[in-house]
């Protein structure tokens, strides 16, 4: 009997290329946030007051600077001129609001930077050297934990002085409260990380604690302290408005939201345009960056996936 013959085998056709994304957590995350409505809004709306308040002069198209103020037209209502009505001195409300938004913006970044930074360095430090130095760390953190945050900045804004309240001085009694959050936040993340294969095989092969600190830690325990840094960022702008109101934090000739709330809510009854339209506009950028920071957390917590 004669073998069979087997049927010639199809010749092997070139793959076609296929365009795959990768499996890192951040291609991930930013495949998800770019098709995720919420991130879409919240960035495009924090993108715009972004760009008011780095050039507030191309939004001040009435004509009426944001410092020249005529008694003559206190407390007007919307016109032609004044598309937000004046205030109590007779000032433009739409200039100003327009011009204030760059303290209030500034202050919000700025602290969250620097709380971002500090606590994230010191939780680094702490949950990859552990021992006295997270023991120290920590201790300290404690203490700071243990100071309500109006309250403490509330206390060191009044031993500094009004007279000397700016900028610098709103971010440092801001940021000295809130860095104990983001270290023990970055510190759990190192812990968790520093006990992962790629990291004793990076010790292995004789990498030292910089590198593997900033080479292969700190790239996979970021992701919370961004996270909990874009929250920060909306809970820094009304801590800010906050302060101003209450007269200890940022204070004329300069311009922020919460310094117009508060000059305009004794004549509230009478001219409530000067405090709704700043009220208005601190609103929705606290609500911006809260739907900005929902979505990045959406995306970068692998349980929510």
């Amino acid at each position: 009997m004669s073998n069979d013959t087997l049927p010639a085998a199809a010749p092997v056709q070139p793959a076609k290329h296929v365009k795959e994304r990768s499996a890192s957590l951040w291609s991930d995350a930013w495949y998800d946030l770019r098709r995720n409505p919420v991130f879409l809004i919240g960035s495009g709306m924090v993108l715009l007051f972004v760009i008011i308040a780095a050039f507030p002069g191309l939004f001040d198209t009435v004509g009426v600077e944001s410092r020249t103020c005529n008694l003559a037209n206190a407390r007007k209502g919307i016109t032609s001129e004044h598309w937000f009505g004046t205030d109590n001195l007779g000032c433009d409300v739409y200039s100003r609001v327009m011009h204030g938004a760059r303290v209030s913006i500034i202050v919000g970044f700025v602290s969250a930077l620097v709380t971002g930074v500090v606590g994230g360095a010191l939780g680094l430090l702490a949950g990859y050297y552990g021992r006295w130095v997270d023991i120290i760390l920590s201790r300290v953190a404690e203490i700071f934990f243990a100071i309500p945050s109006i309250l403490g900045a509330l206390l060191i804004l009044a031993v500094i002085g009004r007279n000397n309240a700016g900028i610098a001085t709103v971010v440092l009694a801001l940021s000295i409260l809130a860095w104990p959050m983001i270290l023990r936040i970055m510190r759990a993340a190192v812990i968790t990380a520093k006990h992962q294969d790629y990291v004793m095989a990076a010790r292995a092969l004789g990498a030292g604690p910089g590198r593997i600190m900033l080479r292969h830690i700190l790239p996979n325990a970021v992701a919370p302290v961004i996270v909990v840094s874009t929250i920060n960022l909306g809970a820094f702008i009304a801590a800010e408005a906050a302060l101003s109101f209450l007269g200890v934090g940022i204070q004329s000739p300069q311009i922020s939201w919460g310094l117009m709330i508060a000059d305009s809510r004794t004549r509230f009854l009478e001219a409530p345009l000067p405090l709704l339209f700043p009220a208005l506009f601190l609103s929705l950028t606290i609500l911006s960056v809260v739907m900005l920071g929902d979505a990045v957390r959406d995306a970068l917590d692998p349980k929510l996936r």
